[in-house]
Protein backbone atom coordinates (compact mmCIF):
# COMPACT_ATOMS: atom_id res chain seq x y z
CA UNK A 1 0.00 0.00 0.00
CA UNK A 2 1.76 3.28 -0.91
CA UNK A 3 2.23 6.43 1.50
CA UNK A 4 -0.47 9.65 0.79
CA UNK A 5 1.08 12.52 -0.17
CA UNK A 6 -0.20 15.21 2.40
CA UNK A 7 -1.91 17.21 -0.50
CA UNK A 8 -3.78 13.72 -1.05
CA UNK A 9 -4.46 13.37 2.76
CA UNK A 10 -5.80 16.79 2.75
CA UNK A 11 -8.08 16.27 -0.35
CA UNK A 12 -9.20 13.10 0.84
CA UNK A 13 -9.86 14.76 5.00
CA UNK A 14 -11.88 17.61 2.94
CA UNK A 15 -14.19 15.31 1.28
CA UNK A 16 -14.55 12.95 3.70
CA UNK A 17 -15.87 16.33 6.04
CA UNK A 18 -17.70 17.32 3.11
CA UNK A 19 -19.56 14.29 2.91
CA UNK A 20 -20.57 14.13 6.83
CA UNK A 21 -22.09 17.83 6.51
CA UNK A 22 -23.68 16.51 3.64
CA UNK A 23 -25.31 13.55 5.60
CA UNK A 24 -25.75 15.73 8.25
CA UNK A 25 -28.08 18.14 6.45
CA UNK A 26 -29.95 15.39 4.96
CA UNK A 27 -30.50 13.75 8.33
CA UNK A 28 -31.86 17.40 9.69
CA UNK A 29 -34.09 17.87 6.81
CA UNK A 30 -35.31 14.11 7.32
CA UNK A 31 -35.83 15.09 10.90
CA UNK A 32 -37.65 18.08 9.99
CA UNK A 33 -39.88 16.33 7.40
CA UNK A 34 -40.58 13.71 10.36
CA UNK A 35 -41.91 15.95 12.22
CA UNK A 36 -43.78 17.95 9.87
CA UNK A 37 -45.75 14.91 9.32
CA UNK A 38 -45.60 14.00 13.08
CA UNK A 39 -47.14 17.37 13.86
CA UNK A 40 -50.01 17.44 10.60
CA UNK A 41 -50.72 13.87 11.57
CA UNK A 42 -51.33 14.77 15.32
CA UNK A 43 -53.55 17.64 14.11
CA UNK A 44 -55.63 15.64 11.71
CA UNK A 45 -56.22 13.19 14.57
CA UNK A 46 -57.22 16.13 17.22
CA UNK A 47 -59.20 17.51 14.82
CA UNK A 48 -56.80 20.58 13.92
CA UNK A 49 -57.33 21.72 18.13
CA UNK A 50 -53.54 21.54 17.95
CA UNK A 51 -51.31 18.82 20.05
CA UNK A 52 -49.59 19.18 23.41
CA UNK A 53 -46.17 20.91 23.13
CA UNK A 54 -44.71 18.67 25.68
CA UNK A 55 -45.80 15.43 23.24
CA UNK A 56 -44.74 17.09 20.16
CA UNK A 57 -41.06 17.95 21.93
CA UNK A 58 -41.09 14.23 23.39
CA UNK A 59 -42.11 13.01 19.61
CA UNK A 60 -39.48 14.97 18.00
CA UNK A 61 -36.73 13.77 20.67
CA UNK A 62 -37.62 9.89 20.07
CA UNK A 63 -37.52 10.38 16.30
CA UNK A 64 -33.85 12.33 16.71
CA UNK A 65 -32.94 9.44 18.50
CA UNK A 66 -33.75 6.99 15.88
CA UNK A 67 -32.13 9.41 13.21
CA UNK A 68 -28.67 9.66 15.25
CA UNK A 69 -28.36 6.13 15.65
CA UNK A 70 -28.65 5.41 11.50
CA UNK A 71 -26.54 8.51 10.87
CA UNK A 72 -23.55 7.69 13.34
CA UNK A 73 -24.11 3.42 12.09
CA UNK A 74 -23.79 4.17 8.71
CA UNK A 75 -20.40 6.47 8.79
CA UNK A 76 -17.60 4.98 7.45
CA UNK A 77 -14.34 4.98 9.32
CA UNK A 78 -12.53 7.62 7.05
CA UNK A 79 -15.48 10.01 8.58
CA UNK A 80 -15.42 9.39 12.06
CA UNK A 81 -12.39 11.88 12.71
CA UNK A 82 -15.28 15.05 10.85
CA UNK A 83 -18.21 13.72 12.39
CA UNK A 84 -16.36 13.93 16.03
CA UNK A 85 -15.72 17.33 14.86
CA UNK A 86 -19.44 18.14 14.70
CA UNK A 87 -20.07 16.42 17.64
CA UNK A 88 -17.64 18.73 19.91
CA UNK A 89 -19.23 21.59 17.83
CA UNK A 90 -22.62 20.95 19.04
CA UNK A 91 -21.17 19.94 22.92
CA UNK A 92 -19.87 23.64 23.00
CA UNK A 93 -22.97 25.13 22.20
CA UNK A 94 -24.96 22.81 24.85
CA UNK A 95 -22.08 23.73 27.36
CA UNK A 96 -22.86 27.69 26.41
CA UNK A 97 -26.34 26.67 27.28
CA UNK A 98 -25.99 24.09 30.78
CA UNK A 99 -23.59 27.29 31.67
CA UNK A 100 -26.81 29.59 31.56
CA UNK A 101 -29.17 26.99 32.93
CA UNK A 102 -26.25 26.69 36.01
CA UNK A 103 -26.61 30.38 36.23
CA UNK A 104 -30.02 31.23 36.88
CA UNK A 105 -30.77 33.21 39.80
CA UNK A 106 -32.75 30.50 42.25
CA UNK A 107 -35.23 33.13 43.92
CA UNK A 108 -35.95 35.20 40.19
CA UNK A 109 -36.52 31.32 38.63
CA UNK A 110 -39.18 30.34 41.11
CA UNK A 111 -40.05 26.52 41.65
CA UNK A 112 -38.22 25.55 38.73
CA UNK A 113 -34.71 27.29 39.19
CA UNK A 114 -33.36 24.53 41.28
CA UNK A 115 -34.28 22.03 38.91
CA UNK A 116 -32.91 24.24 35.88
CA UNK A 117 -29.58 24.13 37.76
CA UNK A 118 -29.64 20.73 38.24
CA UNK A 119 -30.02 19.52 35.13
CA UNK A 120 -27.84 22.43 33.88
CA UNK A 121 -25.01 20.90 35.94
CA UNK A 122 -25.53 17.64 34.52
CA UNK A 123 -25.64 18.55 30.90
CA UNK A 124 -22.14 20.83 31.33
CA UNK A 125 -21.26 17.85 33.13
CA UNK A 126 -21.89 15.19 30.18
CA UNK A 127 -21.21 17.34 27.34
CA UNK A 128 -17.61 18.66 29.03
CA UNK A 129 -17.02 14.55 28.69
CA UNK A 130 -18.34 14.33 25.51
CA UNK A 131 -15.95 16.87 24.58
CA UNK A 132 -13.03 15.28 25.96
CA UNK A 133 -13.18 12.23 24.88
CA UNK A 134 -13.87 13.74 21.27
CA UNK A 135 -10.24 15.26 21.16
CA UNK A 136 -8.65 12.21 22.81
CA UNK A 137 -10.83 10.21 19.34
CA UNK A 138 -9.54 12.77 16.93
CA UNK A 139 -6.22 12.81 18.41
CA UNK A 140 -5.64 8.67 18.05
CA UNK A 141 -7.38 8.98 14.64
CA UNK A 142 -4.40 11.66 13.61
CA UNK A 143 -1.78 10.07 14.95
CA UNK A 144 -2.63 6.46 13.16
CA UNK A 145 -1.80 8.60 10.07
CA UNK A 146 1.59 9.66 11.23
CA UNK A 147 4.64 8.38 10.05
CA UNK A 148 6.56 5.73 12.55
CA UNK A 149 10.10 6.30 13.97
CA UNK A 150 12.14 3.24 12.63
CA UNK A 151 15.56 4.19 14.57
Amino acid sequence: MSELSPAEALERARAAAHAAKEAAQAAESYAEAAAAAVQATAEAITGGTGIDPFVFRLSIFVLAIFVGYYVVWSVTPALHTPLMSVTNAISSVIVVGALLAVGVDVAAAGEGGGTARLFGFFALILASVNIFGGFLVTQRMLAMYKKKDRG
